[in-house]
């Protein structure tokens, strides 16, 4: 079964001013679009991110388009 990005993707109006974020985290899925934007590799974003998948950069991908 295809990953659908509302498993990773949260909104909490509590986290981050309600922003979507990675679940579990609070990092937003506009952070992670903005460091690709950049010029970051999903390998250095997941070095600087421990915390985050390559599932978690690929739902943030999903859920702009």
């Amino acid at each position: 079964m295809a990953m659908r990005w509302q498993d990773r993707i949260t909104v909490n109006p509590d986290v981050r001013s309600g922003k979507p974020c990675i679940k579990g985290t609070r990092i937003t899925v506009y952070d992670v679009l903005e460091y690709l934007a950049g010029g970051m590799t999903e390998a250095q974003i997941l070095a600087d991110f421990p915390d985050l998948t390559a599932e978690d950069i690929h739902a943030c991908l999903s859920f702009a388009v």
